[in-house]
């Protein structure tokens, strides 16, 4: 919906699909009423590229958002979207970048080659058992140093995924046994017995910095930092504000206004060095005395993006649309501003409202959403795909997100209070097939805001 309302501004036609599942869902009806009845092309699946591809050719479009689901960190996906026969421009940044910064290892590497610091562990995959317990004593070590109760390594399968291949070591003693099961495991199920051992920090603030490049070989920007921190025992989002920190507001045992400084300042740097050339995140790991270290970079547009956005100013003028940024920048114009033209005011706090049971371990809610309200005011903006003026069966194809409100204030006190006054004018209600009452993250947002921000 947000990518649609991003081509009307910039007086773009498009093009919308969905699959059954989603046929009652809100960007089916902005595209009848926005772009009439050659917008909206019905598919069986958002993950079947030959159907996505087919409606582009349909539809004569030139180019093809893939937003921020599974295609836009696709390298192979992108690639084929611009060099097939019928090419179409590509809005994310270029294949190459993306399999460059897809990678960790990569992205590691090239980091630390930019004396970038990144979570401390090998930057290549391990296949020497000697040298893997070697960083793993020195890991061990660097823990204790830090003051670490209960210092803590992973031993990874490099070529794993999603949470696969790993295990955690409390002590040197047990290395050599975890090492070689992890090894064998990754042999077996992957074909790559290469092994990664890394730090594993917990108590820790996560925090992002939003960048765009143009593809004309400009110089990077940034729009900020924003602390991710509040997030479900999946490690989901569920609160992003910007900026990262309040120095201004809450005392910190560091220099938190320095650490988003230098996290600002180390991702434009891998920016600059990977020639990259779209909207993308660079995500942040920082430690209670103040040490950044790089995660990963996300090579998409995020959902967050909005609240990055609705602290910054371009020429002192609010309004920034991030996504309608990356549009131009992809179809070819360069920005029209510089780093100098960028400005930051106020708080922004994004609430991300789901259909789930926080006390339950966040298990998904199913059932019919059939009252869904807000008080609209001038420093909030709401983003939902959830009608309000008729029922709303949730479907069950996909995670139960209902929406995203972003709220806005002069500072973090008066985000926090607006946030508050949001959440309780809120009208959420429905029940399930059972005849049992909606239930939803409300009220853990709720209890969550008193201390954003706090570290």
């Amino acid at each position: 919906m947000r990518i649609v309302q991003a081509c009307i501004k910039l007086g773009l036609d498009f093009v919308c699909v969905h699959t059954a599942a989603d046929a009652h869902s809100g960007h089916v009806r902005m595209a009848r009423e926005k772009g009439g009845p050659g917008s909206l092309y019905r598919i069986s699946s958002y993950q079947d590229a030959n159907e996505l591809l087919a409606v582009a050719d349909d539809a004569g479009a030139t180019a093809l958002h893939p937003g921020y689901g599974f295609f836009a960190e696709d390298f192979r996906f992108a690639r084929r979207v611009t060099e097939r026969t019928r090419s179409l421009v590509w809005i994310g940044p270029s294949w190459r970048v993306i399999r460059e910064l897809g990678d960790k290892i990569n992205t590691k590497r090239l980091a630390r080659g930019l004396g970038v610091p990144t979570v401390p562990g090998s930057d290549r995959p391990l296949y020497d058992e000697l040298e893997a317990e070697e960083i793993a004593a020195n890991l061990f070590s660097f823990q204790r140093e830090q003051g670490v109760a209960r210092p803590v390594v992973l031993v990874k399968a490099s070529a794993g995924g999603g949470g696969m291949g790993i295990e955690e070591i409390h002590d040197i003693d047990s290395f050599r046994m975890t090492y070689r099961r992890i090894r064998n495991y990754a042999k077996r199920q992957f074909g790559d017995e290469g092994v990664l051992v890394e730090q594993r920090i917990f108590d820790f603030n996560h925090l992002e910095v939003q960048i765009l490049c143009d593809r004309q070989g400009g110089e990077p920007l940034h729009f900020g930092t924003r602390n991710c921190s509040v997030q479900s025992t999946g490690r989901q989002k569920r609160i992003e504000v910007a900026p990262g920190f309040a120095p201004a507001e809450l005392r910190y045992a560091f220099d938190a206004a320095g650490v988003m400084e230098a996290i600002k300042d180390h991702s434009l740097a891998i920016a600059r060095e990977a020639g990259y050339d779209s909207v993308g995140t660079w995500e942040w790991i920082v430690t209670p005395k103040g040490e950044p270290f790089l995660m990963e970079v996300n090579t998409r547009i995020q959902v967050e993006n909005g609240v990055s956005a609705v602290i910054s100013r371009i020429g002192g003028k609010n309004g920034v649309d991030l996504i309608a940024e990356q549009i131009r920048c992809a179809l070819g114009e360069r920005p029209g501003y510089t780093q100098k033209d960028i400005s930051f005011e106020g708080v922004g706090i994004e609430y991300r409202l789901i259909a789930e049971d926080p006390d339950n371990k966040f298990t998904p809610w199913a059932g019919r959403i059939d009252t869904f309200a807000w008080e609209p005011a001038p420093w909030l903006s709401m983003y939902t795909q959830v009608p309000t003026d008729e029922p709303y069966q949730i479907p069950t194809d996909f995670d139960p997100n209902l929406a995203l409100a972003i709220v806005w204030g002069k500072d973090l006190a008066e985000a926090k209070a607006r946030g508050l006054e949001f959440l309780d004018k809120l009208v959420l209600g429905g029940t399930d097939s059972t005849g049992v009452e909606l239930k939803s993250n409300v009220e853990f947002l709720r209890h969550k805001t008193e201390k954003l921000l706090v570290f």
